[in-house]
């Protein structure tokens, strides 16, 4: 099961916002109307009833567009026919501008109405290009209960250089989170490489040592073909994670990234460390360390934390970062979904819906 969502909140405000942008229109021609009447010739409503039609198009239908600009001149002909019996050269030019105006509107409403449906079908292909690379796991793989989350730090994103990926596998469940240095194109297309390595990897290799190397010479043969600084520049952190069947463990190999936490049944808490330092997936050229898996007891009731830095750098007003261990020591949760909920729920809250990076969240639970 997985989420995939925007930072953001339908507030009261925002709410209250669209209620009077939806009653504007139609609030500045009777305002228009009351103008016309209560003022001497001479005074004219007219940028009230031009600007009912221009509130409209970008926010309306085409159809209400034209609505709004019919009703400000309908309401120029009835205050004048109806209390003030003057319907003279003025009355006609002001008429006449507040219809140039409508088609004006007329005009941006078919460009707002273009654009929103050029944006609305890039989010759709975002959105496609996501699923795609990022597939949501089964709930329940290799009899192990699992859930995944994507948080995106700018709303209606959704995607970016953060990475999961869960492979059933013949040596047992094998899962991998990582983070892509950098943003954009370049970044998604690092996502899309190291996940189909993993994959592959996952299935063919003995060790979880063997699949890290997988990885990293598949990340050096797609910076051979990357331009930029990225050549040069370009890593990847990871983190993977072996569940041998019936084993009753798990094993771990840390490539540079946030160390996961191991949450037992009663509450109590681990963080996972690597046993000796690595460099991140694609810096073999700085040197190079042999990987080495750590393994630990993974019981009944227990699950694992595998989470990026979106996480654990995710800062409050001022400047304190979130600590994902402290905050979930000595808390039981129902399953993995209900934990990355409440984890979400909480960084929303400590970062007051201004997180800056992108936060992947896995989580594994042995029922």
């Amino acid at each position: 099961m997985g989420q995939r969502r925007g930072r953001h909140a339908h507030a009261p405000g925002n709410r209250g916002l669209r209620t009077v942008l939806r009653l504007l229109p139609a609030l500045l021609v009777i305002g228009g109307a009351a103008y016309e009447y209560s003022t001497p010739a001479g005074f004219a409503g007219s940028p009230l009833f031009s600007a009912a039609p221009l509130v409209a198009a970008p926010f309306f239908s085409m159809r209400a567009t034209i609505l709004a600009g019919v009703a400000s001149i309908a309401a120029i002909v009835a205050v004048h026919l109806r209390f003030t019996n003057d319907f003279g050269s003025d009355i006609v030019t002001e008429m006449v501008t507040v219809a140039t105006v409508c088609l004006l509107a007329c005009f941006i409403n078919r460009i707002v109405r273009h654009s929103s449906e050029q944006l609305a079908s890039a989010r759709h292909i975002a959105e496609a290009a996501q699923r795609a690379v990022l597939p949501a796991p089964p709930g329940r793989t290799g009899g192990l209960d699992v859930a995944v989350r994507y948080e995106a730090a700018q709303a209606g994103a959704f995607i970016g250089g953060d990475l999961y990926a869960v492979q059933d596998t013949p040596h047992g469940v094998r899962v991998v989170v990582g983070d892509v240095r950098g943003k954009g194109m370049g970044a998604v297309s690092a996502v899309a490489v190291v996940i189909g390595a993993f994959r592959e990897a996952a299935e063919q290799e003995g060790s979880l040592e063997n699949v890290a190397r997988r990885l990293e010479r598949a990340l050096a043969r797609e910076g051979t073909r990357r331009s930029g600084v990225d050549d040069f520049e370009g890593f990847t952190t990871a983190v993977l994670a072996e569940f041998p069947y019936g084993a009753g463990l798990v094993r771990v190999l840390n490539r540079g990234h946030p160390e996961p936490l191991l949450l037992h049944g009663d509450g109590t808490l681990r963080m996972l460390g690597p046993g000796e330092a690595a460099l991140p997936l694609g810096l073999s050229a700085l040197g190079s360390w042999p990987d080495r898996a750590t393994e630990e007891a993974f019981p009944a009731g227990a699950t694992l934390l595998l989470y990026t830095d979106g996480l654990s750098e995710a800062r409050d007003a001022h400047g304190v970062f979130y600590d994902p261990a402290d905050r979930l020591s000595g808390r039981r949760f129902s399953g993995p979904e209900e934990l990355l909920a409440e984890v979400a729920e909480e960084v929303r809250e400590h970062t007051g819906g201004g997180a800056r990076d992108d936060m992947a969240l896995l989580a594994v639970r042995r029922p």
